[in-house]
């Protein structure tokens, strides 16, 4: 009983969190959506170096990768023992964007609905749950495709909002206590930040981790609505998705 009941929780949990992405993405909550900028063709000239340099390899091709690449590149069944993965549809990731306000926050809505400005060329996600039947956590990854410099970009513009946003308001939803959260040494660089939602009358932190491997980025976020202060994406699965994007 412990096992159904935790497991419809997480499915529950599932549902809410997607359906709110889902919900930036509509053309009905009163604000005109945006399409994010297309990135430039034939970018991805070099740039310095940002952040601290990495321990795992990244690829060195500039260029960006297909939906078959990132397809191959993305943690599967069997790559993180005991974990489950559901693919995300297309209607799970809108590529129509919403205004967020203030403006200085929009890379933050922004990759919550995985999605980045400017756009990524192919999307690929995944949700996983753990091991543990009574773990209500909900982790949700990513692989985005850009030309290297545009994902330089979208790295900088996250960075820069989490130091310049506190809060903000998006697809009529309000989110708070935005804060910088120390980033895993994987990839090329990385940023990890906290946001706190409004999740069924009950303050829910959301915890967001985005990896660059060359031109591709590799993003995660998570939640637990059951118990919203155990939080956080675990450096095992970071570490693991990074690794086999870098083999590729």
């Amino acid at each position: 009983m412990k096992s159904s009941v935790s497991r419809a929780v997480v499915a529950a949990s599932v549902t809410v969190a997607l359906g709110l992405t889902a919900a930036c993405g509509s053309d009905d909550d009163g604000k005109k959506p945006s399409e994010p900028a297309k990135s430039a063709q034939g970018s991805g000239g070099e740039k310095g170096e940002k952040g601290e340099k990495g321990a795992k390899p990244a690829g060195e091709k500039s260029g960006a990768l297909t939906t078959a690449d990132l397809e191959k590149a993305i943690l599967a069944k069997g790559d993180l023992k005991g974990y489950k993965l559901e693919k995300l549809s297309a209607a799970d990731m809108p590529a129509r964007t919403v205004p967020s306000e203030p403006a200085t926050c929009q890379p933050l809505a922004n990759m919550f609905m995985l999605a980045t400005d400017p756009a990524s060329k192919a999307r690929v996600g995944r949700t996983m749950t753990g091991p543990d039947e009574l773990d209500a956590t909900i982790i949700t990854l990513a692989l985005l495709a850009h030309e290297k410099g545009d994902a330089e970009k979208v790295m900088d513009d996250l960075r820069t909002a989490t130091k310049n946003c506190d809060a903000y308001e998006h697809a009529g939803s309000k989110y708070r206590e935005v804060a910088a959260l120390p980033a895993p040494k994987s990839g090329d660089e990385a940023v990890s930040y906290k946001v706190v939602g409004l999740i069924e009358g009950q303050k829910t932190p959301m915890s967001f981790t985005v990896v660059r491997s060359g031109s591709t980025l590799a993003a995660f976020y998570s939640i637990n609505l059951l118990k919203p202060k155990e939080f956080g994406v675990p450096t095992k699965i970071v570490d693991a998705q990074v690794d086999k994007l870098a083999k590729l």
